[in-house]
């Protein structure tokens, strides 16, 4: 009943035994339980069977395997997400961010050096922080706190990093380069102010004539802080009439206009003046008559806001910028005690008085702007808190006519004219009726033709102005968003980024809206309004410098191991180093310094060619290549700005400080170098010796 039942011989018989236990069997074995030899590729049972032989992966090795390919996946999903979320709305954005817990944003890349991340230890997009003593010595103090969006800051960061790389410096340079070592302007000098000035002192007629002329022409269409038929008359009644005795305050007006025009003529080298170029002595008058302290214990008036306004305009264009913004802070609050940032309603104002008054503050507004941009600093002007109208688009010439007496005492129809020529103004919902019922009444003889406000108005120095105080409302609303110690803790880079990209496409729509008289390309002089049309282009590039710095300065200290930048980030930086190449492609290739001084914005011309300068000496060394066309076109326009500002040393004070800055080279050796003065070795600077070592001797033919 038990009998055994004989297992019958594999028909395949095995040649091979073992005795060894194998590590892993083939999936064939595994499947079958069957024993496995382990060789590989193929273990024996398979070999004789003549079937296909694999061993798969472990337990872990499989777990190990399908985490990576998860994790790839959601790292495709995050980047994919990153590349969307400058597009999505905010409460798209938010869902995401409460959805990812916020990791997916707030990355803890940086695009900035160890010295830039906050007390927290968190990198930071702007700074909350000084990691200077401003009140150590006189040049710290002359200088000030510079902030983030000033060229000053950014030429020091260069510097700093450059110091901390394996560049060797030259001479006896110091160990770490501070913000007040790079100011090149000139703070630290004195004004002189003699006791003994005769204020009563007036140029003759003639010279004065000149003078007011100047004035008119090349400072009066940016900075109509004047009215200017109303100070024609007084000026000519002052003249004219030796009985006239006007107050202290316009002639302290009278003496500004005349340091001002005085300046110019100085840096023109205009000796047909004779000895009443001296702008120093109209200064001193303008300031025992009513800057000192007398002036400061008055209750201010609208000429003691000319004055103040006169004076920081006075102080920008001989290179105190520091005393510049302090003055001008006093003109902005004097301006608000007497409600100048407030539309004015009342019938006991004139109309040309309430428009004389708006011009005032949009002035102080655009000079502000610049100030601002130069040091860094917060505004000196609350956006929030002002209501003052844009100026309206007309001469002064004819502020009598009807039709534009009617727009300036009309609110409802001149925010609709305003709306149709700015990007940014806002048309209100009930004005066209008003807007196409008023007419412009410009006299030709004793004819009149009437013209409707809807249409635009031909250029003028007046429509010049309103998109000065356009595009500079546009460059402190980017700079209060991009620049802010708190903003830049508040918004993850993706939203500054956003936010970078927005503000360049209105920058843009701003260019896309200019008159075909004001816009810039090819400069030719033979054409109208060359000078205001060069005047845009600067202050244009300027702005789309401070827009799209924060994207180069991300990709030039890029953290290795953090997440790459996005594209958009890229083309923006690529966009930052275009402008600053295209401000410098409008100067001419060799140095007219009296075409400068007669052509472009001369108090403020310094600042801009620095500012792009550095722009493109960031980008040459961070982003180029050594020995790439593109390398070698940046270091031609380093070399096109440094001869320029040599070319300026010889009548600007601070162009040949902001030539020292970047570096004194042997092309261009210290006109007298005395015991007094430090040797050329020690003034050649860290930053063109790393030149050197960077694109060798060839790459750069100045040295």
């Amino acid at each position: 009943m038990n009998a055994k039942v004989p297992i019958p011989r594999s028909v395949f018989p095995s040649n091979y035994t073992t005795s060894r236990r194998v590590s892993r069997a083939c999936e064939n074995c595994r499947d079958q339980k069957a024993k496995c030899s382990g060789h590989r590729p193929s273990c024996q049972r398979c070999l004789v069977s003549d079937a296909r032989c694999f061993y798969g992966d472990r337990k872990r090795e499989k777990t190990d395997r399908e985490l990576k390919d998860l994790s790839a996946q959601v790292q495709t999903h995050k980047n994919l997400l990153r590349d969307l979320y400058p597009r999505l709305d905010s409460t798209s954005a938010q869902h995401i961010d409460q959805a990812f817990g916020g990791l997916l944003v707030r990355s803890p890349e940086s695009f900035a050096t160890p010295s830039d991340v906050g007390r927290t230890g968190i990198p930071q997009v702007t700074r909350d922080y000084t990691d200077e003593d401003f009140n150590r010595d006189e040049a710290s103090q002359a200088m000030g706190f510079v902030g983030e969006h000033s060229e000053v800051t950014w030429l020091y960061r260069l510097k700093r990093d450059l110091d901390k790389g394996a560049f060797t410096p030259v001479g006896d340079m110091p160990d770490q380069p501070s913000v007040s070592s790079l100011n090149y302007f000139l703070d630290d000098l004195d004004i002189p102010v003699p006791d003994d000035i005769d204020v009563s002192v007036r140029p003759p007629q003639q010279i004065a004539d000149r003078l007011v002329e100047s004035y008119l022409q090349t400072i009066h269409p940016d900075f109509p802080i004047i009215g200017k038929e109303t100070f024609l008359n007084q000026y000519q009644s002052f003249y004219s009439n030796p009985n006239v005795r006007p107050g202290k305050r316009w002639t302290a007006v009278l003496n500004l206009v005349f340091a001002i025009a005085a300046k110019h003529c100085h840096l023109l080298q205009n000796q047909c003046q004779g000895n009443y170029t001296d702008h120093l002595a109209y200064f001193a008058r303008a300031w025992r008559l009513n800057i000192g302290s007398v002036g400061l214990l008055d209750h201010p008036n609208l000429q003691q806001v000319q004055v103040e306004g006169l004076a920081a305009f006075y102080l920008l264009s001989t290179g105190q910028v520091n005393r510049s913004w302090q003055i001008l802070g006093i003109a902005i609050r004097s301006a608000v005690a007497m409600g100048l940032n407030l539309r004015s309603e009342t019938d006991s104002v004139a109309h040309l008085s309430r428009e004389t008054r708006y011009r005032v503050w949009w002035a102080l507004f655009a000079l502000d702007t610049v100030l601002y941009v130069m040091t860094g600093r917060p505004p000196s002007t609350g956006g929030i808190f002002c209501t003052t109208p844009l100026p309206v688009p007309y001469r002064e010439e004819d502020f009598w006519n009807e039709g534009v007496t009617q727009l300036i005492t009309n609110h409802e129809a001149r925010s609709n004219l305003l709306a149709s020529l700015l990007t940014s103004s806002k048309p209100t919902t009930h004005g066209s009726s008003v807007a196409s019922s008023i007419t412009l009444s410009s006299s030709t003889g004793t004819e009149q033709t009437p013209q409707s406000i809807k249409e635009t108005p031909s250029p003028n120095i007046s429509l010049y102005f309103l998109y000065v105080v356009d595009l500079a409302m546009l460059t402190r609303e980017a700079i209060e968003t991009l620049y802010a110690p708190g903003a830049g803790i508040r918004r993850s880079w993706l939203e500054m980024e956003m936010a970078i990209s927005n503000f360049n496409t209105t920058a843009d729509n701003w260019l896309s809206r200019l008159p075909a008289e004001f816009r810039f390309g090819e400069f030719d002089s033979t054409r109208p309004y060359i000078r205001h049309r060069i005047s845009l282009a600067f202050r244009f590039y300027t702005t789309k410098l401070v827009i799209s710095q924060p994207c180069l300065r991300r990709l030039a200290h890029q953290v290795s191991g953090t997440p790459s930048h996005s594209s958009e980030c890229d083309v923006i930086a690529t966009i930052c180093v275009e402008a600053a190449q295209q401000m410098l492609d409008i100067l001419p290739e060799e140095p007219d310094i009296n075409w400068l001084y007669e052509m472009l914005p001369w108090w403020c011309f310094l600042h801009y060619i620095m500012q792009s300068t550095t722009v493109i000496l960031v980008d040459l060394f961070t982003r180029t290549l050594p020995g790439t066309t593109e390398a070698t076109g940046l270091t031609e326009k380093v070399q096109k700005a440094v001869r320029w500002l040599y070319a300026m040393s010889d009548r600007d004070p601070s162009a040949h400080r902001a030539w020292l800055a970047l570096g004194a080279t042997p092309a261009f050796p210290l006109p007298v170098e005395s015991d007094s003065e430090p040797t050329y070795w020690v003034l050649l600077s860290k930053l063109n010796y790393a030149i050197m070592l960077h694109f060798t001797f060839d790459a750069l033919p100045w040295f």
